[in-house]
Formats: C-alpha cells, structure tokens, sequence
C-alpha cells in the first residue's frame, strides 16, 4: 500500500500547482490586472493616483499612463507580472497603446478561461487564435491610409493623431494646444527619429496653456558673476574637469611647514597650476566654456577677465545633450585643441521662464533641436503632462517612419473583430469557438471606452456592429456626443504602427499564459542563524 502515497519530489517549502489550479490562477491574476487598469481606457477615462511609500519615494503620482501604473505597482502573480512586461514593451517600442494592449489581453484571457472550463483543449484555442491574429491583421492593413505623398494631408494625419493620443491623457482639454507642439517638434527632426533632441523642460506656475515650444535648447543654469549675458557667433567647448584646485585641500592630511609663508607658497603652486588649466582651455579660440563640474571663483575671474562665459554645475543629462545639440563633444583632456570637436550656436541669451534665469542656445548646429516648456500648477500635473507629451511624441515618430494611418474610436476594433467573426463561420471544428471568443476579446474595448464614459454601451457596440456590417468601416464611437460618428469626419485617427503592435503583443501574451499548465515556486533559501550579529 505504500507505493500509492503521493511522492513528493519538492524541498521543503516549494509549492507546485497543478493543471485547473495553475490554470486558473494565472487567469485570475491577469484578469485582476486588466480589471485594475481597464477604468483608464478612452477619452473618459479615469486617473490612478500612486502612492510610494519607499525610501526613495517621489510622494505621490496622479496618472492614466497604462505603462507607469503597471511600473509602479508590485506584483506577485505570475500571469499579471507577463502583463506588466508586456505594457513595459509597448512603451518602450512604440510609446503608446500601454493600456490597450494590457487590457486586450485580459479579455482574451477571460474568454479562454470560460472557452477551458467547455472542456476545450488550450492548444486548440491557440490554434485558433493564431489564424484570427492573421485575419485581424490583414484586415487592419486593408483600411491603413496613406497620406505621405501629400504633405498638408499628412501634418493634418499627425495632428489628428496626436490630438487622439492626448485625448485619454490628463491633457485633453488643452490638446489642440499640445498637439501643435508634438507636431512642430517632431516635424523638426525632420524623419531623423533622435527624440532625445526635443528637450522637455518642467516649470511650476502658469497655466497648461502658457506652455511653448522654444526652437533651440534650453540649459537651466546661471551665467557666472561679471559675464557676458549675451554671446553672438558663440564656440562653446564642453567639458567634464574639474576646475576646484585653487585653495589646497588639506583634509585629514598633515603639512608640515614652518611658517604661514609657505602655505601661501603652496597655494600660489595650485592657483599656477590651475592658471595653466585655463590657458590651455583658452588656446581652443572659444568663447563659451561649459563644465558639468564646479568652476570655482579664481578660473571664473580668469575666464572673465579675457570675456569668456563660464557655466559650471551643467547637469550630466543637460551636458550629453547639449554636446549632441550643439554638435560638440564632452572633453576632459586639453592637449590637443586641432582634435576636438567645437560646439557652435549663434546666440546664447539668458531668459526669465517664470522666476527662474534659464540659458537660450538659439541657431544650434543640430537644427532639429527644440525645447519644449511645460508649465502648470502642481508637480504631479507637470509630470503627467511630460508623460503625456512622450506618449504623443513617440507615436508621431512612429507616424512619421511608418505613414499608414488607422481610425480610432473603437472603428478599428470593431472591423477585426467583424473580419474574424467571418472567418469563425467559415471555419469547422472547435478553432471556431477560438476564434469568436477573439472577436469578442476585441469588441470589448470599444465597449470599455463607452463604460468608462458612463453611456449605454450595449446599444452603441450593437449600433457599430450592424453599420460596420453593412460595410461602413471608418464608423467609431463619438465619446463627445455618446453616439456613433463616422471617424473622417471627427479626424480621430491612430497610428497604424501602434494598433498594430497592440494587437499583436497582447495576443502573444495571452497566449503565452494560456499554454500554462503548471506552476512551480521554488522553495525559499534558508538565512544562516548566524547571519545578523
């Protein structure tokens, strides 16, 4: 008899769950996810407010960012941490969509779990899932527009694009306003793709409304004491050094001297040596000296003595870019003034951005260079307002390598959902039950948005399925009005690169977790005893 005791393979404390039990536990917590962030989904949705209690916590966040929530919340379930992966890929390779993409596969998931407990094999729902992937993705390509050819059409395209993007976000009643800027910036880099040349600037004060877009690069510093204020043609050498050997340092050492004479020797020798430093940084024909660290007041003296301007303190993020802006390069050794690359502009100029002096490089060598400055009233709608406009700039640079547009509104959905119903009919065998769950996986968003905004969504999605049926695919949802409108007209338009990416990330996820059947968590390392004294 005893050979039919259960055997366990495990050490103490690890756990095993099996087939319905990992099952259904993987569904649980996905589904717990999307339950979680599927309230921020849309023009009406909802804010999140984050609260990090941490060490290092920056105090409280107020936010719609699918990415920055599933970011900032600890997860244990296994499923809902493939979900946070998966927002976290959205954003980083396409910037937008975060909450999309989370929430489309929660609901594949939720209809699998209900498609399992029929009794049907996972492995035929992901057969089945496959060829509805295919089929929403040909019929997504099908109605992308192009408008590259033609440049106003276009810049209207991205306009209504970024006006769509910031629809959902913290900005929307402004996003007229902010949509300009996305497009005047990105329109800027002229296809070159380096965001990190549109530099986002956040100022306290003001209105959301008094931000602008400053076509050159702003450095929050101070020009130094005696200064040119204002600098004309100017070659700008940036540098990392330090510029602080001018009193001696005569910490925790001992010097012997004899008398107070020789100390004031030994500060002569460091205010030679640093007399030489300032030389050779003036041999390079510059009139602009940049150091991201201290400069202290005798090569300060010096450099204005010759009508050099001196910034010290640039922070590193400020000098990297500036160094890319203004076409230079960051030095910390100067022997060789022929080889190093000189950054130019034609104008630095100090400006008031509220109370605080900020530095204008205008006319930089990097013409695609821009500032962007927000301003606003509390720091938490500062940084929504940053993650907003990343969120807009990204997919504009998408847009702008990748042209085909697609509507939004939920009109996109809704047309794959209807090419992949199709297809289900047409397909013997259980897939079909895959397939129409996929479908119903996607009519679900456009339903969610109408849910957030508190209209009927069961007759509008009813209303949108039999138009979209009849063949009028550019039907969406008007969340301004709570009916349904024909997406031209509204000009509510999405990248194609984003829906795309959307579609396909969550269906890989969700397949992913589906394939489970088996979760095993190992058993915690023991601590020594001895460990603590």
């Amino acid at each position: 008899m005893a050979s039919l005791q259960p055997v366990n393979i495990f050490q103490r404390g690890a756990e095993e769950e099996r087939a319905e039990t990992a099952r259904l536990s993987s569904f649980v917590g996905a589904i717990a996810i999307g339950d979680l962030i599927k309230s921020t989904l849309g023009p009406k949705g909802m804010d999140k407010v984050l609260v990090c209690n941490g060490p290092h916590d920056n105090g409280i966040q107020v936010t719609n960012d699918g990415a920055t929530i599933l970011k900032s919340i600890g997860v244990d379930n296994p499923a809902a941490k493939v979900l946070v992966e998966i927002s976290k890929v959205q954003d980083d390779e396409v910037g937008d969509g975060t909450t999309s993409v989370t929430v489309l596969a929660c609901e594949l998931l939720r209809e699998a779990e209900s498609l399992i407990s029929r009794k049907i094999h996972p492995q035929t729902i992901v057969s089945g899932w496959r060829r509805a992937v295919d089929c929403a993705r040909e019929a997504l390509t099908k109605v992308a527009r192009d408008n590259s050819a033609d440049t106003t059409k276009f810049e209207e395209d991205l306009m209504n694009i970024a006006r769509t993007t910031l629809s959902s976000k913290l900005l929307t009643q402004h996003k007229n306003h902010f949509a300009k800027l996305a497009v005047q910036a990105v329109l800027r880099l002229k296809g070159s793709g380096n965001l990190e040349a549109i530099q986002i600037i956040k100022k306290l004060g003001g209105e959301m409304s008094d931000s602008y877009l400053e076509e050159g690069f702003l450095l929050e510093k101070k020009i130094g004491v005696n200064q040119p204020k204002r600098l004309e043609k100017a070659r700008i050498l940036i540098a990392n050094t330090a510029m602080d050997t001018d009193k001696i340092k005569v910490f925790g050492s001992k010097v012997r001297v004899d008398s107070t004479a020789k100390v004031a020797e030994l500060e002569m020798a460091e205010k030679e040596k640093m007399k030489d430093k300032v030389d050779l940084i003036l041999k390079h024909n510059i009139n602009c000296f940049i150091n991201r660290q201290l400069i202290y007041n005798y090569p300060e003296q010096l450099f204005s003595d010759v009508g050099v301007m001196a910034i010290e303190h640039a922070d590193f993020e400020g000098i990297e870019r500036l160094a890319l802006v203004l076409g230079g390069e960051i030095v910390s050794t100067f022997g060789d003034p022929e080889k190093v690359k000189i950054g130019t502009c034609d104008v630095i100029e100090e400006i008031m951005i509220g109370e605080d002096m900020l530095i204008r490089f205008s006319g930089v060598a990097l013409g695609e260079a821009c500032s962007i400055v927000i301003r606003g009233a509390t720091q938490q709608i500062l940084d929504e307002s940053e993650r907003s406009l990343h969120d807009a700039l990204c997919v504009l640079q998408q847009t702008v390598k990748e042209t085909r547009i697609v509507f939004g509104g939920g009109s996109s959905e809704m047309l794959m959902a209807n090419a992949v119903q199709e297809l289900a009919s047409l397909t013997p065998g259980k897939e079909s039950m895959a397939m129409e769950a996929f479908a119903k996986a996607l009519r679900q968003l456009p339903t969610i948005i109408a849910d957030n905004a508190g209209y009927d969504s069961s007759q509008l999605i009813s209303e949108l399925r039999a138009l979209h049926s009849k063949g009028q695919v550019t039907m969406g949802l008007n969340m301004t009005e709570g009916c349904v409108g024909d997406m031209v007209e509204l000009g509510i338009t999405e990248s194609f690169q984003v829906k795309r990416q959307v579609l396909l990330s969550a269906a890989e996820a969700a397949e992913m977790i589906l394939r489970v059947d088996d979760i095993l968590k190992s058993a915690p390392r023991q601590r020594s005893q001895d460990h603590g004294h």
